[in-house]
Parts: C-alpha cells; sequence; structure tokens
C-alpha cells in the first residue's frame, strides 16, 4: 500500500513479463539486458528496493514489481534532505503502478559523521538507510536489498557505493549491464513517466563541503530552488555557500536568467530566504558541482569555519 506505515510481508508468486509498449522498438541487445534483468530480479526476491523517486531506482522498482508482484516493497528513506516536492512525485509514480511502498523515516542528522559534512558524508547517509533497510528484512523475511545504481554510476565519486557493498546491497541494473540511457530507453519503451526525469539528488549534495548539514540550511536551499521553479527554471541547484547562494541554471536557459529584470526577482527571492549574497555560476547547470574540489585537494577538507577570507 503506497505510502503506508505498515510493513508488507512478502507472499504472492512472480508476476508477468516485463510489460513494454509493442509499439515501441527496443534494440536486440537491449531486449535480451531487459530479460537478463527480469531473470536476476526473480533471482533476487522476495526483494526490498532503496527507492529514491529517480529513473533509476522508479525503474528498478517498476520492473522488480512487474517480476515479483507483491513480493516487491520499494523503500523511501524520508528526511530533511528529501525535498517535499520529491517525496510527493515519488509517492505518486507507486501509487500510479500499484508499486508497493513503505516511507523509512532516516534519522541521519543525528549522525555527527554525517552533519560535519565531510567528503563520505553519502557513506554514512546510505549506511543508515540500508541498516534500517536490513533490519526490516530480516524481520519480514525477504531475502535481499537492492538499489538502483547503473553502470554509469561506478565511474563517479558515489562513497554510498562502499555502504551498499558493505551491506551486501544488490544493484540488478548493474548486473543486467545497463547503462542510465539504455534505463531511461527502457522506462520510455514501458510509458513510465519517469523515463525523461532530471536528475535530483538529496538536499544535502547543494552545501558545501565542511559546512555543517542542519535542518536550517537544508530548508534554506529547498525554498530557493522552489522559488526558482517557480520563476521558470525547471532545472537548478542552489549551492550554499554560507550567506552565499551560487545558483546553477541550465546554460539554455542563463540569457532569460541575466535579464535585469529577473535578476532582480531572484535576488529578491533569495535574500528574503536569508541569503546575503546571490550569483549566478558562469558554468550553469552541472551534476556534482560540490565535488570538484575533491579533485583539486585530494578528500581531506578543512571544515567551514577553518576557511579564512581573504580580505583585500
Amino acid at each position: 500500500m503506497s505510502g503506508s506505515s505498515c510493513w508488507r510481508q512478502p507472499s504472492a508468486p512472480a508476476g508477468p513479463a516485463l510489460a513494454y509498449n509493442s509499439h515501441v522498438a527496443i534494440p536486440p541487445e537491449l531486449q535480451q539486458k531487459s530479460a537478463l534483468l527480469q531473470h536476476t530480479l526473480r533471482e533476487l526476491g522476495p526483494l526490498m528496493v532503496a527507492y529514491s523517486g529517480g529513473t533509476d531506482s522508479a525503474y528498478l522498482a517498476w520492473a522488480a514489481h512487474q517480476a515479483l508482484g507483491t513480493d516487491l516493497l520499494a523503500v523511501i528513506a524520508d528526511s530533511p534532505s528529501l525535498p517535499r516536492a520529491e517525496l510527493a512525485a515519488a509517492l505518486e509514480f507507486t501509487a500510479r503502478h500499484g508499486i508497493p511502498t513503505h516511507i523509512l523515516q532516516t534519522a541521519e542528522l543525528e549522525d555527527p559523521n554525517y552533519v560535519r559534512n565531510d567528503a563520505q558524508r553519502c557513506f554514512h547517509c546510505k549506511d543508515e538507510l540500508f541498516t534500517r533497510m536490513e533490519q526490516a528484512r530480516q524481520a519480514l523475511g525477504y531475502r535481499t536489498l537492492a538499489y538502483g545504481m547503473n553502470l554509469d554510476d561506478r565511474r563517479e565519486f558515489r562513497p554510498g557505493q562502499q555502504a551498499a557493498q558493505q551491506h551486501h546491497v544488490a544493484a540488478p541494473l548493474v548486473t543486467a549491464g545497463l547503462h542510465k540511457a539504455e534505463i531511461r530507453a527502457l522506462a520510455q519503451a514501458a510509458g513510465l513517466s519517469i523515463a525523461a526525469k532530471p536528475a535530483s539528488a538529496c538536499l544535502s549534495s547543494r552545501i558545501e563541503y565542511g559546512r555543517a548539514v542542519t535542518r536550517e540550511n537544508l530548508a534554506q536551499v529547498e525554498q530557493a530552488e522552489d522559488a526558482l521553479h517557480a520563476l521558470g527554471f525547471p532545472q537548478v541547484r542552489v549551492r550554499h555557500h554560507g550567506n552565499l547562494a551560487r545558483i546553477e541554471i541550465d546554460r539554455a536557459d542563463l540569457p532569460r536568467a541575466l535579464a535585469l529584470d529577473v535578476l532582480d526577482r531572484i535576488n529578491a527571492a533569495l535574500q528574503s530566504i536569508g541569503f546575503l549574497y546571490v550569483t549566478l555560476d558562469a558554468q550553469g547547470y552541472r551534476s556534482g558541482s560540490m565535488n570538484e574540489p575533491l579533485q583539486r585537494s585530494g578528500d581531506e577538507l578543512l571544515p567551514a569555519s577553518a576557511i579564512q577570507p581573504v580580505r583585500s
């Protein structure tokens, strides 16, 4: 039951084959990968999937539900780092497709290792999630935990993958040899609304490394991005640098953002949220820009309080 406060016990037999639109041509190689995914999911079930609402985990949850029926439970972690709009959209997707779903309240903000926000923050987040999911798995009799890592993710800086390995969490999309573009293609062939959904990392990823993650600055980021969406900018990130908000907007939208009247509206909106300075990043939106300092200095970062201002 989508959004239910009760865990669903696995019971039903495996479901039918994955259902794709017969009018959409799927290349033979991709058909083979889809068949391998289906086989993998049936071998892993009964299955609990870590579900975020993004394209990868949503497609995985849908495919697992197709393959396993109610022997699949999609588990979405809810905390202040998850935007309310993303939670609502994730629950709407599973409700529309009848996918059993549970909202799991996580407490990463109670972990000082997470709050201090160093380069291993994502590890501590996923460690909290998988620890709680493992407890539920054992209690309810599910066989396996899984998450939506794809082949492309292995080339990126993602400490959460280490947590998944330590908790023996399966990655069925990797087992099936699926890349991000192929997952989007299969989701489109299945008629899923998430096929072209933009990437959306947690709100904590917007806060500069070394600056503590707090409910207050997470709320600031969420409100700032909501304000930019309301101004007609669909692909944005608001990077939190203390008193300064660094806005990344899709480069195609930068000319409109640079119009003086629009700049005034952006500035007014974000200053009303509590930012003292508001700036547009000339490079525009790009995923993972907060990781750029790691490429220059390694993952040993000073806390924000230790960074001295430049005096001029």
